[in-house]
């Protein structure tokens, strides 16, 4: 019996620190996950949540784009302002085709190229200054896709190209218009204008095709829409779209300018001839001065007549050469920064993207976007007949628009054989 009692109280003894052991070692092992569990999870959360945060950082830094947040207050301006912008560029433009389509006095194969020139101004009010004006407002973010990024890019390049290529023909033509009155006019036909303006246009398209077929790729993803960065064909692009017709046209209004002060130098009228005062004159010498002062007369009354045409000559080509220096001026500062800055820019940020600040790029491309606004103005500023069809367009007196000018041209052909002196 007391072995039996003695066995009894070992073999509990031993369940019981068996229990205790076990006890403490669940304890020992739930303390060490405790402390170590939150550790775990903090390492977890740290890498969730840095490595997209990294990814974000490293995409910003490699593209050097900076979403701007505009407030309530600067988003009621900036939307304002673009609006405007973009309505009477397009009421603008859309009242010149309005004005040489449907008035006969008008269609004319030299107004083609203004008509060429305001449907390239109007493309860009329509398809490329709305997405602009969008993306602006939200701080520059691209929100349209990347495929459509690549379309609205070739509309952005072939419709500015097409607007400054056709300020260059225009000034070619109205060069050819002033040295060459007499034989110009025979060879300018409709289907001569016509063969240049899709040269014009189908030239501008090509500036769009490499970036399409692989040469030069575009800058596309989420947030960036950004034409390519390419080394060469940023200087392919530039130059053909802005170096060389701002050239030409510098070449076109230093001729037309230098033939202006030719005409000014030759524009001279010689004085009345005046007689001699002589009391000791017989009657042969004074017959025979008489006779020299009749012919005299007689070719003063001639060259009279004639400098009644060079007058006419000069003025068209003074004002030939104050309308091709307004255009090349405003052309030259709208558009010429905003090319200054594409051109560096690669050379400068690299091939992936952008480093220019955001505000800076988005300013010079809306001012030369501000070229397309300008253009209608200083054509109808120097153009009697497109200031009146503009002015009975917008009080709706359009029915009688032929007859008035019809009546304009034959009251000012008067006024001109009575005073050669005034401006044609």
């Amino acid at each position: 019996m007391f072995m039996d009692f003695i066995g009894d109280f070992f073999s509990i003894n031993m369940r019981a620190y068996m229990k205790e052991e076990r006890e403490k070692e669940l304890g020992t092992i739930s303390m060490i996950s405790e402390t170590l569990d939150p550790r775990l999870l903090m390492v977890q959360d740290t890498t969730s949540t840095t490595l997209p945060t990294s990814n974000v950082m490293e995409n910003d830094t490699r593209c050097g784009e900076q979403i701007l947040r505009h407030g309530s207050v600067e988003k009621v301006l900036i939307g304002a302002i673009l609006t405007m912008l973009t309505f009477l560029t397009i009421c603008g433009n859309l009242l010149v085709v309005i004005s040489v389509c449907f008035v006969k006095k008008l269609r004319q194969p030299s107004n083609y190229l203004i008509v060429s020139l305001a449907v390239a101004d109007l493309s860009v009010a329509l398809a490329v200054m709305p997405f602009v004006s969008i993306t602006d407002l939200i701080g520059g973010q691209w929100i349209f896709g990347q495929v459509f990024c690549n379309v609205f890019i070739a509309m952005d390049v072939m419709c500015c190209t097409a607007s400054i290529m056709t300020l260059c023909v225009i000034s070619i033509d109205r060069y050819l218009g002033i040295t060459k009155p007499l034989t110009y006019p025979v060879r300018q036909s409709g289907k001569c204008m016509a063969k240049i303006i899709l040269s014009v246009w189908l030239l501008s398209a090509s500036i769009t095709l490499p970036p399409l077929f692989g040469w030069a790729q575009n800058v596309n993803d989420d947030k960036v829409c950004l034409i390519s960065q390419d080394f060469g064909y940023t200087i392919y692009s530039t130059a053909v779209a802005f170096y060389i017709p701002i050239s030409v046209m510098l070449i076109m209004y230093y001729r037309i300018y230098r033939a202006a002060k030719v005409s000014a130098a030759k524009h001279t009228i010689a004085g009345f001839p005046r007689a001699e005062e002589d009391e000791n004159v017989d009657c042969v010498t004074a017959a025979l001065k008489l006779q020299r002062e009749v012919e005299e007369c007689t070719s003063f009354s001639r060259l009279l007549k004639n400098d009644r045409k060079n007058i006419s000559i000069f003025k068209r080509e003074q004002k030939a050469a104050t309308t091709l220096g307004i255009v090349v001026g405003a052309f030259s500062v709208c558009w010429l920064p905003f090319f200054l800055l594409s051109t560096a820019r690669p050379f400068i940020c690299g091939v992936e993207c952008s480093c220019i600040p955001f505000w800076v790029e988005r300013t010079l491309l809306w001012l030369g976007y501000a070229n397309s606004l300008i253009n209608p103005l200083i054509y109808a500023f120097f153009n009697r007949d497109l200031r009146t069809t503009y002015r009975n367009l917008l009080r709706c007196k359009y029915r009688n628009i032929n007859r008035k000018l019809s009546a304009a041209s034959m009251q000012e052909a008067l006024k001109l054989a009575e005073r050669p002196d005034l401006v044609l």
